[in-house]
């Protein structure tokens, strides 16, 4: 392996709401492709906030716009973007029917090519009708779930909602790795 050089770091040390020279924020009730039930919030501190070194994304049982329940969907797009590297995140997942965080990375060519063409990597989804198990994918033109072709990886991984986990990716050229917690789990080529 070759050395590393850290590029980016966010420890969710200052403030109140997240860096907005990092991040920006899905808004809307447009379902985004899961038919979420959610209208997402747009720097809403009910919804998203920084507190004791973390960020917090609350779910909360309130009717917006036709939609019973609001959320935060956190973006990076068009601020940062990378190809290839280590990317590891520390967070601990929501319990409960009806919840689906995920950590996962778009292609920059979403108006242009649309999804899948642009490309997905799921670092990790927790389905909450499913507790404990999390799922890593890619998704491409030539990988996705209409085409029955989507590569996935399924881990049972005890405690997720209940203690932090360390979610990693390292992206090379020839291949993405996934681990959990120093366990290394899949390889997809």
């Amino acid at each position: 392996m070759k050395n590393r050089t850290l590029i980016f770091e966010e420890t969710f040390n200052e403030g109140t709401l997240p860096n907005q020279s990092n991040w920006d924020y899905d808004v809307g009730g447009k379902g985004w492709g899961n038919g979420e039930l959610q209208y997402y919030t747009h720097a809403n501190p009910e919804n998203v906030k920084i507190q004791d070194g973390k960020l917090i994304i609350t779910a909360v049982k309130k009717e917006v716009e036709g939609h019973p329940i609001t959320s935060t969907r956190l973006v990076t797009r068009g601020k940062k973007h990378w190809l290839y590297g280590r990317f590891e995140i520390r967070a601990k997942m929501p319990k409960g029917q009806g919840t689906w965080p995920a950590i996962w990375m778009l292609g920059i060519d979403e108006e242009k090519l649309g999804w899948p063409q642009m490309g997905e990597i799921d670092i990790m989804e927790h389905v909450g009708r499913d507790q404990d198990t999390v799922h890593f994918s890619l998704h491409t033109e030539k990988y996705n779930h209409p085409k029955k072709t989507q590569i996935t990886h399924v881990s049972k991984i005890a405690n997720v909602s209940d203690e932090f986990k360390t979610y990693v990716m390292d992206w090379s050229e020839d291949k993405i790795s996934f681990e959990v917690d120093n366990e290394h789990l899949c390889n997809f080529l």
